[in-house]
């Protein structure tokens, strides 16, 4: 017995030294974890970011010093360097005496880089590390980084090679090209020939021009001869007498001065389109979309003698900008009619007059764009839905089935004397005799005098979002807001118009296909709208749905000036970014107002054809679509200070061209309140639980029927229609925004008006001058010379961020320099000249 308890208490022990071992080993994991999560939170410091981006600077300037250096000292210093081996200790050899005036280091280093390495192209890496540092230590990129980067890997490599091409016979000069420029020549010159390798290399930098500025030679060619042309015309006449001038004045103006005017303007604009293009690629794609729908097949296997009538439809129809406005009026003729009816309409597209649309081939296609119908299973399902209807004595004059991708719509028409009533009682049977779900009773269909019985297809097919975008259906819509949201039972492409819903709530259990649904009408959007013509605001408290729209951040998404990300997460963002749009909502309407319009697609048409001037704050208004996914969520954190905005939104917007979009998983009373949904006529639910929630959605019953995988039902206010939701996968998503983020885009995301809740107003309570900036009295003077009270003016004058830049136009008013906040406009400056302004600052 004895030894038998002293074995357990050993045993005993040793399951403790593993639980304590354990629990150590998972302490240390902790720990680590906690290390690694503390160092990735040192790097988001802007501190430790500005500290690494100086360093890059001060390296920059190092390596030009030693480079500048070693091209005055370098044969002394290969003599030096010729036979030794290069390693850390080289560093603290006494007897190594540099010329070099950054000491051993410099010379060691650029003895490397440009004799060993690449030549005089090394001073490239200055030039990365000092833009990589001012990208670090501004916040802010001086050139794209990652075009900077690969145009400058290109360059050292080509410089490299062509230097020790042209130099590398010549032993005082084959330095310029370095030792990778020399043996690269003799690499080539084997292969290719020395006349080779130099067609080689004049081919690579000018295909290198074409890809990366889009140089059109020969024009360029065509246009430098014709001024050459002119130019010599012009010497020729300063020898003529002043007779001979006249005459010729006067030949010129007759013949030749109309096409000069025009070569002259040609070349302008061609350098103007120079410009823009130059700050990023532009990658051309050509839009190529199907010529047909997708044809309709039926499987001929069983007997063609039947009554069952078939109908299959072949899906055909069966029915604030960012660059300053020119002035349309002129700068002297404001008032003249005459100019006015002379100018060409207003383009809002040539803020952007490269961007192109993404094609539809980048889209895939999942289904097999044809319904394969077997006849047999129409046959049986037409059987089974007769004999369960004569069990209850309910006799049928015809029956007709409308095949689409998921669903078969059969339509009865009852015998008369047959209750409907009846027949609507009977779902719950007719599903037990098909052995299927979703089985859903319309009675009556609205418009037809028949019965309909939804049956899904025991093979259902999956519609693609391409089938849908590349429809002529969509490519020939004229919808203001167009929007592909799948097809319906009669497999007819379905397409509508957001402006004219105007709001949206989509609901739905989790996985049924909210975030697909979402996904598809912010995609139909990008393929039919420019970036000035829509603005889209995201919200997603999830974090993780739509994120991939931040690479499209610069062309299409709205924020507030102050937020970092365009696609916001934080309830508290979320109230300031609704308020700011209510806002920007009232703003909008004293611009009709004062234009005596009544929406916005009159007010944008109107201004358009150059009827609004732009000096009295008249301008393009984008439209802008508002898109939140789990609402349900945002509710819980932020109650009141969330749905009152949104119902002022939904309540005003529509006129003003700001449409709604809210998605949720929770259909619940709480969420969806009857203020929500008395606003929101359109409305679209992916299969429920439970008959409450769809009543809750729709106001009647039929979402629990649907059978999920992007099923849905739309109503519209008085009908309900049943659709299968396109398909986009992730990829495509990423496909999509990868070519538009490569196109060139406006230099920040579309700003919102600023809008300061009590905490911030409380926070920029500015009115004792001893705590004024001290950027103060020049901020001043720059908004009294160019009269316009502009925070984003002084942060590009003097080179702020916004914050710091938001506290001095609050110091402003509170002197009494500029005006009060006023929306989307920018604040009235008081202070007329600088003589008064100037008596203001010598009083404080």
């Amino acid at each position: 017995m004895r030894s038998k308890s002293n074995k357990y208490k050993t045993n005993t022990f040793k399951k403790e030294k593993k639980k304590e071992k354990k629990k150590d080993h998972h302490n240390d994991l902790a720990g680590e974890d906690f290390s690694l999560k503390k160092m990735q939170s040192h790097f988001k410091n802007q501190r430790i970011k500005k500290i690494i981006g100086l360093f890059f600077i001060f390296l920059s300037f190092y390596l030009l010093l030693a480079f500048t250096s070693y091209l005055f000292s370098w044969k002394s210093e290969y003599s030096i360097f010729e036979n030794k081996v290069f390693n850390f200790n080289l560093l603290f050899d006494d007897e190594i005496k540099a010329d070099n005036i950054m000491g051993r280091l410099g010379a060691i280093t650029s003895h490397l880089f440009i004799y060993k390495w690449f030549g005089v192209s090394s001073y490239l890496f200055a030039f990365v590390f000092f833009i990589v540092g001012t990208k670090l230590f501004l916040l802010k990129s001086l050139l794209p980084l990652s075009r900077t980067i690969k145009y400058s890997l290109f360059s050292l490599i080509w410089l490299s090679v062509t230097f020790g091409f042209i130099f590398g016979a010549n032993d005082d000069l084959a330095i310029l090209g370095g030792v990778f420029g020399l043996e690269s020549n003799y690499w080539l010159n084997g292969i290719f020939g020395k006349i080779g390798t130099g067609f080689i290399l004049f081919f690579l930098i000018v295909a290198f021009l074409i890809y990366a500025f889009d140089i059109n030679l020969p024009g360029f060619i065509k246009k430098v001869i014709q001024i050459k042309f002119f130019n010599q015309e012009d010497n020729k006449t300063e020898d003529l007498t002043e007779d001979d001038k006249a005459n010729n004045d006067n030949k010129e103006d007759k013949e030749d001065i109309t096409s000069e005017d025009e070569i002259i303007k040609s070349i302008k604009e061609r350098e103007d389109s120079a410009e823009s293009e130059t700050d990023s690629e532009s990658l051309k794609m050509d839009v190529t979309f199907p010529e047909n729908e997708p044809n309709n097949q039926v499987d001929e296997n069983t007997n063609q003698d039947t009554e069952l009538e078939i109908e299959i439809s072949d899906g055909k129809l069966s029915n604030s900008n960012y660059q300053e406005i020119e002035d349309p009026f002129g700068k002297n003729n404001r008032d003249d009619s005459n100019s006015l009816s002379e100018m060409k309409d207003y383009d809002p597209t040539l803020d952007l007059p490269n961007y192109k649309i993404p094609s539809v081939n980048l889209l895939e296609n999942y289904g097999s764009d044809t319904i394969q119908v077997n006849k047999s299973e129409l046959e049986e399902n037409k059987d089974r839905i007769i004999e369960t209807l004569n069990n209850y004595s309910i006799d049928i004059s015809k029956i007709k089935a409308t095949i689409g991708p998921t669903v078969t719509l059969y339509e009865i028409i009852p015998a008369p004397g047959i209750r409907i009533s009846k027949i609507r009682n009977l779902q719950d049977d007719i599903a037990l005799s098909l052995a299927a779900l979703g089985i859903r009773i319309i009675a009556p269909i609205p418009g037809k005098g028949t019965i309909g019985i939804e049956v899904p297809n025991s093979n259902p097919d999956i519609v693609s979002i391409k089938s849908i975008l590349g429809s002529e259906r969509f490519k020939s819509s004229n919808y203001e807001l167009p929007i592909g949201l799948g097809k319906t039972i009669a497999n007819e492409t379905y397409i509508a118009d957001l402006a004219k819903m105007p709001h949206l709530l989509i609901a739905g259990a989790t996985g049924q296909g909210k975030s697909v649904g979402l996904n598809c009408i912010l995609t139909s959007i990008l393929y039919k709208k420019h970036p000035s013509e829509v603005k889209f605001v995201l919200v997603d408290p999830k974090k993780v749905e739509l994120t991939l729209f931040s690479k499209i951040e610069n062309h299409y998404l709205a924020k507030l000036p102050d937020l970092d990300e365009a696609i916001i997460h934080e309830s508290r963002d979320v109230v300031r970014t609704l308020n700011s749009l209510i806002v920007e909502m009232e703003s909008r309407y004293d611009l009709l107002k004062e234009a005596k319009l009544k929406s916005l697609k009159e007010y944008n048409n109107k201004f358009v054809s150059r009827k609004l001037n732009p000096n009295k704050g008249h301008k393009f208004l984008p439209y802008i679509v508002v898109v939140i996914d789990e609402f349900a969520d945002l509710i819980m954190i932020g109650g009141k200070e969330v749905e009152m905005p949104i119902s002022r939104l939904a309540q005003k917007s529509r006129a003003v061209g700001i449409h709604l979009i809210i998605a949720t998983q929770r259909p619940s009373v709480n969420i969806i309140t009857g203020t929500i949904k008395a606003n929101f006529p359109a409305r679209i639910a992916f299969r429920v639980t439970s008959k409450i929630d769809s009543r809750t959605i729709l106001d009647e019953g039929g979402a629990e029927q649907l059978i999920g995988r992007g099923d849905m039902l739309l109503s519209t206010g008085s009908d309900l229609l049943r659709l299968q939701c396109a398909f986009i996968d992730t990829p495509e998503i990423e496909k999509i925004t990868d070519y538009i983020g490569s196109q060139n885009a406006y230099p920040d995301a579309f700003y919102l008006p600023e809008y300061m809740d009590e905490e911030t107003e409380h926070d920029n309570d500015t009115g004792d001058p001893s705590q004024r900036d001290e950027l103060f009295e020049e901020a001043a003077r720059i908004i009294v010379a160019t009269q316009q009270g502009s925070t984003s003016l002084l942060q590009r004058k003097l080179k702020l961020g916004y914050n710091r830049a938001g506290r001095i136009i609050d110091q402003l008013e509170a002197a009494g320099i500029v005006g009060p906040f006023e929306g989307s406009k920018a604040r009235e400056v008081k202070i007329k000249d600088e003589v008064s302004l100037e008596q203001i600052l010598s009083k404080d």
